[in-house]
């Protein structure tokens, strides 16, 4: 991880120089990922960065983490309020029973809000999945994973949290039980059933093909998630003729 972050910032420049944009983007939701992506944002771009704090019925503490970071490292933000245009938005939907369709409105009105402050200011919209969440595909379609870039998305969470520490991220935040927070109490390792350590070993394991000492049940567990997500790392299938 030594130089990570130079290497990151030095990335991020480049990416935003072939775009002919101007700067970035990216959401502060409180958490480890939106923070490394703050923090290596405003090193590329000082003030020519943007993070918005988008409460969508969300915990009060989420709100504290992203002011934390905010303050600590003189991020610009702004908060852009979510919850009634969600509830707006559910009262003209038909009513439902599926709990995650539900919550995935949340991520889906950031990624619009986010892309609306990008045109404005003719900047690239930077997205915080790590590369744990990519490889599972735990990310909202079109939501959260509707992004421009993907500054850490080539790091495991084990990995980012190196990556925070590196760059002095408050051990409150690194800390912190991770959560998409899709609605409350929602927490990433109780819904997959597994710690991120464990995670990032079997993947790890699956991407250099060597599974043997993986607890099969586990191991066919990851394997069923990446299957079934598939369909969120694959190109948008086109009728040829």
């Amino acid at each position: 991880m030594d130089n990570m972050s130079e290497r990151i910032v030095s990335w991020l420049k480049e990416q935003v120089e072939k775009a002919g944009a101007k700067g970035i983007v990216f959401g502060l939701s409180g958490g480890i990922d939106s923070a490394c992506v703050a923090v290596l944002s405003k090193k590329a771009f000082g003030n020519n960065c943007l993070g918005l704090m988008m409460p969508c019925e969300s915990h009060s503490d989420d709100e504290e983490m992203a002011f934390l970071v905010a303050n600590k490292f003189s991020i610009p933000v702004k908060k852009i309020s979510l919850d009634e245009p969600f509830r707006e938005l559910l009262k003209i939907l038909p009513s439902s029973d599926n709990r995650l369709s539900i919550a995935n409105v949340k991520p889906r009105l950031r990624m619009l809000t986010l892309y609306y402050f990008a045109g404005n200011y003719n900047y690239l919209v930077a997205g915080t999945d790590n590369k744990t969440e990519a490889m599972l595909g735990y990310y909202t379609k079109y939501g959260d994973g509707g992004v421009d870039i993907l500054p850490i998305g080539n790091l495991f969470k084990t990995q980012v949290r190196q990556l925070a520490k590196e760059l002095g991220i408050p051990a409150e935040i690194i800390e912190r039980k991770p959560s998409a927070g899709l609605w409350q109490g929602q927490f990433d390792e109780d819904e997959i059933g597994l710690s991120y350590d464990e995670m990032d070993t079997i993947l790890k394991a699956i991407e250099t093909n060597n599974t043997g000492d993986i607890d099969k049940a586990k191991l066919n567990k990851i394997m069923g998630i990446i299957s079934k997500s598939q369909h969120k790392r694959d190109p948008i299938p086109v009728f040829r003729f």
